[in-house]
């Protein structure tokens, strides 16, 4: 509420209804952001959601998708909602996703996302290559409302999830988590898509910005997939969830 009170009189004063010298929002000290509660999740707990995601609800299919497409790439809503056809690299299996702020990146993806996204696409008249990707079973193009959705019915299916509000973005947390614990922060920044932060702290993220071939590489690891762009490099033989997330295309 405090900020958007301070962005309306910004406005005011921008407009000359007022002077900024009697600018009351000024004097309001902006409060301290409270620290997100949101976590990444354990195997266990990534398998309950996909099983609700592929089992459950009138388009099972859409949904599993879904969940993968967020658990490989941690993307944001927004940047699912905004894929079209023509973001899609099959040879070097590489998603263009466009985040916060108008900013473009390309995201490795496994060659069973990228198949299953493709054919996705084709079933469901996505003919478009400028046109929405994901879309519902008569061609309407997808909406958050499909996440309130399945979301609802991942909360109805296990208390944990209400308790918690477990929603998407708890998704991203799950993969750059694992990203970061194996691979090293500058690794995890990068699949995430974030630039360094002007502090002491990330400095050094300057110097050791990690490419395509290192998030490729912690994807491979991610789900057991080998990927064109990734390094020659051994991945543990115990599975993360991710990896058997079934994905069903319709």
């Amino acid at each position: 509420m405090v900020a958007a009170l301070r962005c309306l009189y910004k406005f005011a004063v921008a407009d000359d209804h007022i002077a900024l010298a009697r600018n009351p929002a000024q004097l309001v000290p902006k409060p301290r952001r409270i620290p997100s509660t949101r976590r990444g999740l354990q195997n266990v707990r990534v398998e309950e959601v996909a099983e609700v995601a592929s089992t459950t609800g009138n388009d099972p299919a859409l949904d599993a998708l879904l969940v993968r497409l967020h658990l490989e790439t941690a993307c944001r809503t927004g940047a699912a909602l905004a894929l079209r056809p023509c973001d899609i690299d099959a040879e070097q299996c590489l998603i263009l996703l466009q985040e916060k702020g108008g900013v473009f990146r390309w995201q490795p993806a496994s060659p069973t996302l990228i198949a299953h996204l493709i054919d996705h696409g084709l079933v469901r008249g996505s003919v478009d290559p400028q046109g929405p990707l994901l879309r519902y079973r008569d061609g309407r193009p997808l909406t958050k409302r499909r996440y309130d959705g399945l979301w609802a019915r991942v909360r109805r299916e296990h208390e944990w999830a209400a308790r918690q509000l477990v929603s998407t973005h708890w998704l991203r947390h799950t993969t750059l988590t694992f990203v970061e614990r194996r691979f090293g922060l500058a690794v995890a920044q990068a699949y995430a898509g974030h630039s360094p932060a002007n502090n002491s702290a990330t400095t050094t993220t300057t110097y050791v910005r990690a490419n395509e071939i290192e998030v490729a590489t912690a994807l491979s690891a991610l789900t057991g997939e080998p990927h064109p762009l990734a390094m020659e490099r051994e991945v543990e033989q115990t599975p993360h969830a991710s990896r058997r997330t079934y994905v069903r295309t319709q």
